[in-house]
This record gives structure tokens, C-alpha cells and sequence, in this order.
């Protein structure tokens, strides 16, 4: 009852502040793990456009860079599904190893690689015949996984020998870096020359040179580095998890931390628009979305969404962020053009769209 209690307040006070506003044209695709189900939002309405039922709980989601489709992982059962958002029918569906971990796509946006726990494997998808075309064996159990953005070259982090380098041209895994901390997620900078590795256990970031592994240098930090989100020109990155009420920055071309900012309770998920330039950080137990100017490096307005707030998105337009409701199962829509130099204004949410039970991922689609 407290959800539904939580659901109700959030759309009157939407209801309430609703301006005429322009959608944007594509979709919010939406995982609930709890009823097996994808929620499809069309973008251009503020509306629930349909719930696509899948044969296992889905995860992770992730949207082409310029078509209408989006790809769903159900971690527990190995499955891949594409779907295509502007044809009803059902989800196409590939089986994958057990445990799957995580997926990226590449920067052609021809395959998807998938990350997989038993057996440790790196898998290849094509992605115009959701087919499998490479398995790469790891030497050890995968926890978190990047690909390079100009090289045939993916990093892995693995639980208890450091980080392997793959070669995703010749489909060899290299012996693992072993570099004195426990990694855990990890991404390489923006021009693939250094490797950017969190420390699974202790307020640290470790910088390694790329492809030979060497270290380049342990960053103290405020925070256990659990969520990565970069600048869109890759010149900071930000960072939440235990450790502290803030955001850490680095400097990845600096190799150097910029700052630490407070940036409400329990920092967690965070998302980046470009015009103008901000950070949203998602507060879940005060269930606020925090907006951070990054120039300043000021929180400058908080939307409140709902205790529970988790993953967000920015539309890739930069009008609206996107943020889930887990505890009330809702998708809010915050205005970002509304977004002003004062605290607790609610002016800039748009409206609020039910997802499901405990929604977990989202991802932006074109239309």
C-alpha cells in the first residue's frame, strides 16, 4: 500500500504541474524482473504503449544507438531478446550460456557482446540475425566488462586475478594484470588508451596502462567507486557509492581527481545531458533527483520523484531525464529546460507513467 500511496502522490502533483510540453520521438523501454515483463513508453505521449511478457526476468536493457530497437538480458536464464518497437509481435529470443553478466554493443552497432559467468566466456551476437558468431573464453570469473571505442579491444575485471585484455579480433583472452587491488566495474577512457578500473572493496581508483596493463596510478577517493558516468566528451568522470554523501570527479586525461562534491543522501545512479551541461544523481532514500551543474559543480535544483528513485536516462534531445521509481513501479519525466537556480522547485516534472513492479533498467530509444 505504500507504493501505490507513493504512485498516487507523484501523479497528482504531476498532474498538478503539467505544462503543454513537445514529447520526444521514441521510446522508454523498461525491465520488471518481478512479472517477467518489458514496459514500452511512448516518449512522444508520456504513455504506457504496451508490456511485452518474456519466458524469464529481465535485467539489463540496451538500445540501438539509432533504430528502434533494444536488446533485454535475462542474467539467471542466458537470454537474449531484440525487440523491435515498431512491430507488435513477440520479442526474438537467442538462449546464451548460464549467468550472464552484462552486455555492450559495439560502436558499428553490428554486435552485441555479452559477458557470461558459467562457463566465463565473452560472446559475439550478430546483431542483424541475433545469431552467435564468437566465444572467448576468460580466464577467470567475470564481474564487469568494457569494450574500446576505436579498437578491437575489451577489458574484463575478474573476481579474484586482476583484469584481462581480450582481443576481439583474434578472440584470445591475454593472462590477467594483476595490479595489487580487487577490481570491480571498470571502462576505459574516451580514447582507449588508459584503463579506468574500481576498486571492489576500498575508496580507490587504478589507472592502467592499455593493452600492456601497467599501472599508472592509484586514485584515493571519497567514495568506493561502484557507478561510473562520463562527461559526453569524456573529459570527467563521475562517481557514487559507499563511502560518503558525494560525487567524486576525475580527470581521466589529467589522470588526477578534480573534486569531491555533495551531492545529496546515498548518491547512487547517475545520467549526463550535454546542452546544457548536467549531472543528475538519483538520492533513493530522500527520493530526489539532484541536479548538478557541471561547470559549477553546484547542485543547482532537486526534482523529487519518489523514495526509491534508481536508474535514470536523458533523452538524447536533452529535453527530459528519465528516472524509475522502483518502490512505486512509475517512470517520471522531469523537463530539463525547466530546471532552475532554486531548491525543491517542482515546476520541471512532466508527468508520471506506471512500469510495473520494481522496475530495474530503462534505455532510450529512437523511433
Amino acid at each position: 500500500m505504500t507504493s501505490r500511496r507513493q504512485f498516487l502522490w507523484l501523479a497528482s502533483l504531476a498532474a498538478c504541474r503539467r505544462r503543454r510540453s513537445t514529447g520526444f520521438p521514441g521510446y522508454a523501454v523498461v525491465s520488471s524482473p518481478q512479472d517477467r515483463s518489458v514496459s514500452v513508453v511512448d516518449l512522444d505521449v508520456f504513455a504506457l504503449a504496451r508490456r511485452i511478457p518474456l519466458p524469464a526476468p529481465p535485467r539489463d536493457v540496451l538500445a540501438h544507438p539509432a533504430l528502434p530497437l533494444a536488446w533485454v538480458l535475462s542474467p539467471e536464464a542466458g537470454l537474449l531478446c531484440e525487440l523491435d518497437l515498431t512491430r507488435p509481435g513477440p520479442a526474438r529470443q537467442l538462449r546464451l550460456a548460464r549467468d550472464a553478466v552484462a552486455m555492450r554493443l559495439d560502436p558499428q552497432g553490428q554486435t552485441l557482446w555479452v559477458l557470461c559467468r558459467q562457463p566465463a566466456q565473452l560472446l559475439a551476437v550478430r546483431t542483424d540475425r541475433l545469431e552467435r558468431i564468437a566465444r572467448i573464453p576468460l580466464p577467470g570469473e567475470p564481474l564487469d566488462f568494457d569494450l574500446a571505442r576505436y579498437d578491437a579491444l575489451a577489458a574484463v575485471s575478474l573476481a579474484a586475478q586482476g583484469v584481462a585484455f581480450v582481443d576481439l579480433k583474434t578472440a584470445r583472452a591475454a593472462h590477467p594484470v594483476v595490479f595489487g587491488r580487487r577490481p570491480g566495474a571498470i571502462r576505459f577512457r574516451s580514447d582507449g588508451r588508459l584503463l579506468l578500473v574500481g576498486s571492489a572493496d576500498e575508496p580507490m581508483l587504478s589507472i592502467l596502462d592499455v593493452p600492456g596493463g601497467q599501472l599508472v596510478v592509484h586514485l584515493p577517493l571519497a567514495v568506493c567507486p561502484a557507478r561510473f558516468c562520463f562527461k559526453p566528451d569524456g573529459g570527467q568522470l563521475f562517481l557514487t557509492g559507499p563511502g560518503a554523501d558525494a560525487v567524486a570527479i576525475v580527470y581521466p586525461y589529467r589522470t588526477e581527481v578534480a573534486e569531491t562534491v555533495l551531492a545529496g543522501r546515498s548518491p547512487a545512479d547517475m545520467a549526463v545531458s550535454s546542452q546544457p551541461e548536467y549531472l543528475f544523481v538519483a538520492s533513493p532514500p530522500t527520493g530526489d533527483v539532484n541536479i548538478l551543474e557541471i561547470e559549477t559543480r553546484r547542485v543547482v535544483a532537486a526534482a523529487p520523484v519518489g523514495e526509491g528513485v534508481g536508474p535514470l536516462a536523458v533523452t538524447p534531445d536533452n529535453q527530459y531525464v528519465l528516472a524509475l521509481n522502483c518502490r512505486a513501479g512509475a517512470l517520471a519525466v522531469v523537463r530539463i529546460p525547466a530546471t532552475v537556480s532554486r531548491r525543491r522547485r517542482l515546476a520541471s516534472l512532466v508527468t508520471v507513467v506506471p512500469v510495473g513492479p520494481q522496475p530495474a533498467s530503462l534505455a532510450v530509444c529512437h523511433a
